[in-house]
């Protein structure tokens, strides 16, 4: 019987391009049949555990080799590997842990510290498993990955997987506690792991590994985002499962420099990243006169995830000019949805699935006015896990039967089809009755000489409502002051959207996936955190 479990998937790759390169992480270099047996491996050790189909096991780490093992060996096991943020606190991660309900945990061992500290309160969590790292950390009451992975047999195994099996990402918690979103595998491969698969979607499992690249085409993808985060695992996804290698980067913390060496040492044509926050400083790196680079080999650098604002994307294409840089669209609830268009972020061609909907869930016309919310029918998750009213919210049914995801994107439709986000509605500002999104006020911030990275808020005014706030980092060198940003901006957005405020601090607080850290920029924009 046809199947999509991602396991699966996997195997049928490895079955057609044993002897390829498939993963490279921290000195590890595995063939697509090295690492299949892995996986295997893997998987069998989860249920040497006691994990049952939709068992929780939670991976808490920096990128590294074992990420992509316990990804795939959870899915051939038919359990649901549960991303974990590596920068949460300790009261972050008992919620994280209690709220998926996590049976393992596996965690580096330079974590120990924080997990000794939630650990009697997580009465779930029924094993403990470490990865090395170099630390020196005791942990005598974890077993140890390496013994329990590698006592294993490697020889493939059938358990009943199918595409109903789980796939949960739980999204980056900027705005609130973090939600786990559950998808079934073949609506997650369907929505978001088509990439390299061909301009028509398959039809059976098997098709994937007669859509195998050739294999002087099989060029690595050096994957910097990091894996606890749904564009990386896409962008892995998507290039293993067109039989191409993924090299992760592994360090700790961002090094363009270190990642340009890499790129030209593993031959990397391409380089998938998260917005602005990693596109920046590797622009920089390409500039700023200190190291020159191989390059030559980088043709394709793609993002996802995050803003990536056409100044940032103009500063990659100035320093590599044959490079194509891409810009898509995509969410934890939607998957990817779509291209940007050329000349900037926020202009998107959408899938068929795609719709930009009124209030009444009904498709916008092509060519209207009207702003609408983002939404995506079909292959779209079942919902929000243990939280069925966001569900009801986020997931509604429309008149007509149809179920759709709107995830709070707010965008319009011009008379090409052709989608322009506007921003996320929970973080819009409405300042004397106008609503204004901090992203297309960002995007122009960006553009300025002298700003390195923004961010923009609303704070309440007596007179508006709210006036707009922008807390920015300047390059290094140069002096913002409020007067000259103001007249920047008025070049490109209505004065209503101009910030009326500006605090210039020394870094803006993302999340390790560059996500832009809303609920910082406003205590900042209030004076109750540092600017420092």
């Amino acid at each position: 019987m046809a199947t999509y479990n991602l396991g699966d998937l996997l195997q049928l790759v490895a079955g057609a391009n044993p002897d390829r390169l498939a993963v490279v992480g921290g000195g590890h270099r595995l063939t697509f049949g090295e690492f299949d047996r892995r996986t295997n491996q893997v998987g069998r050790a989860l249920l040497a555990l006691g994990c049952e189909p939709e068992s929780k096991v939670a991976v808490y780490a920096w990128n590294r080799i074992e990420w992509p093992e316990l990804f795939f060996g959870s899915f051939k096991a038919r359990v649901v590997p549960i991303n974990v943020n590596y920068r949460y606190v300790a009261h972050e991660l008992e919620y994280l842990f209690d709220n998926s309900d996590s049976e393992v945990v596996f965690f580096e061992r330079g974590f120990a510290p924080i997990i000794d500290e939630v650990r009697p309160k997580l009465t779930k969590v029924r094993h403990w498993v470490v990865m090395e790292d170099g630390s020196d950390q005791p942990t005598p009451w974890a077993q140890h990955y390496d013994e329990v992975v590698g006592a294993q047999s490697d020889e493939p195994f059938d358990n009943g997987r199918s595409g109903d099996d789980l796939y949960f990402l739980y999204t980056g918690g900027t705005t609130g506690m973090p939600k786990g979103v559950m998808w079934r595998h073949e609506d997650i491969f369907f929505a978001a792991l088509t990439g390299g698969l061909g301009p028509e979607p398959i039809t059976a499992p098997e098709q994937i590994a007669e859509r195998s690249l050739p294999a002087d085409f099989a060029l690595p993808s050096l994957i910097i985002a990091p894996l606890m985060h749904g564009a990386a695992q896409w962008g892995m996804c998507n290039m293993m499962f067109a039989g191409g290698p993924v090299v992760l980067y592994t360090s700790h913390g961002l090094d363009p420099h270190e990642v340009w060496d890499i790129a030209a040492r593993e031959r990397c044509a391409t380089i998938t990243l998260v917005g602005d926050a990693m596109g920046r400083p590797l622009a920089d790196a390409l500039t700023d006169g200190t190291r020159t680079h191989d390059v030559s080999g980088v043709f394709r650098i793609g993002s996802g995830g995050g803003v990536f604002s056409p100044a940032v994307q103009d500063a990659l294409r100035a320093a590599i000019p044959h490079v194509m840089v891409m810009d898509s669209y995509g969410a934890s609830e939607t998957g990817a949805g779509g291209m940007a268009t050329e000349g900037g972020a926020r202009r998107f061609v959408v899938s068929p699935e795609l719709q930009v909907l009124d209030e009444e869930l009904r498709p916008l016309p092509p060519g209207s006015e009207r702003t609408g919310m983002l939404a995506r029918t079909g292959h779209i998750p079942l919902g929000y896990y243990k939280d069925p009213e966001k569900t009801a919210r986020t997931f509604p049914v429309d008149a007509d039967g149809r179920r759709w995801s709107v995830p709070g994107d707010s965008a319009t439709v011009d008379a090409d089809g052709v989608v322009t986000l506007l921003g996320r509605g929970s973080q819009c500002i409405n300042t004397g009755g106008e609503k204004v999104y901090p992203e297309e006020v960002e995007e122009v911030l960006k553009a300025h000489p002298s700003i390195y990275d923004a961010l923009v808020v609303g704070v309440p005014d007596a007179r508006w409502g709210e006036r707009v706030v922008a807390v920015v980092r300047a390059r290094d060198g140069r002096t913002v002051e409020l007067d000259d940003v103001a007249s920047h901006c008025r070049h490109s957005i209505a004065g209503y959207k101009v910030p009326r405020e500006l605090f210039v601090v020394d870094h803006v607080v993302r999340s390790p996936s560059g996500k832009a850290d809303y609920r910082w920029a406003k205590s900042v924009a209030l004076g109750e955190s540092s600017t420092g």
